[in-house]
């Protein structure tokens, strides 16, 4: 299973990343580390994009959502059915914001792999037909040493991450039901949220060697910049159409 994770992801992140040093970058990790997360982000980018889409079209029935556990708060069985043909009726599957983002999670692992070894210069699985260099020097832009942990890049790692947050809560809408008690406490929860998870990315940020905390500042800038387009550019699917074919219904 080692063997398959090396070959299919690793290795390939880890030759594109020296690839991209020896060439289009002239041998500067920070404009290398910035070319290899473009190139990820766009191969990712289908499956970023469902997963927003997803996200984006359950926040829009949440209205629905609520108003169906509050009609049937005293019967958990009728309220998933309830629930799950509301998902059906607007062609929405609930799960699908999760899968898209699992798929992702072996090409973030191997992204850490690549930096915590490439930053430490263990080069021994570049391809032989690419130029190896002896070191790479971790020193991008003439003045910041990725090898090293950064606050600033921490900082602006935190505030992408709450842009993105703040973007998901603008988009959730206020609901009030006569059991609003429930709903005010998932509110504060999401508004701690809000502010711990981008707390908890500059504290974790500050640990990690520069060049793995900047590309985790860029992809999570580019997929804010994504969630904005496809808040913009999509709405919710509207109900499936039925048809009365001699009394009864058919969907």
């Amino acid at each position: 299973m080692a063997n398959i994770f090396q070959t299919i992801f690793y290795q390939p992140i880890l030759n594109l990343l020296v690839f991209l040093y020896n060439t289009i970058s002239f041998q500067d990790l920070g404009l290398a580390i910035i070319f290899l997360t473009l190139i990820i982000k766009a191969i990712l980018w289908p499956l970023s994009q469902k997963s927003i889409k997803a996200q984006k079209y359950l926040q829009d029935l949440q209205p629905k959502i609520k108003e169906l556990q509050t009609k049937y708060k005293d019967d958990k069985q009728q309220q998933s059915i309830a629930m799950m043909q509301l998902y059906k009726e607007h062609k929405i599957n609930p799960f699908s914001s999760c899968l898209p983002l699992l798929v992702q999670l072996p090409f973030l692992f191997a992204v850490f792999k690549v930096f915590r070894d490439g930053l430490g210069n263990k080069l021994d699985l570049v391809y032989p037909f690419l130029y190896k260099p002896e070191t790479i020097n971790t020193l991008a832009f003439g003045f910041l040493d990725l090898s090293k942990p950064n606050i600033y890049l921490a900082i602006l790692a935190g505030l992408a991450q709450f842009w993105q947050a703040k973007m998901m809560m603008s988009k959730r809408p206020t609901v009030k039901t006569p059991g609003a008690k429930d709903e005010d406490m998932a509110a504060i929860m999401n508004k701690q949220m809000l502010y711990f998870m981008p707390a908890l990315t500059i504290f974790i940020g500050w640990t990690l060697p520069g060049g793995l905390t900047m590309y985790w500042f860029i992809v999570t800038l580019l997929t804010a910049v994504q969630q904005l387009y496809v808040f913009k550019k999509h709405s919710l699917p509207a109900p499936a159409e039925k048809k009365v074919v001699e009394g009864e219904i058919v969907k």
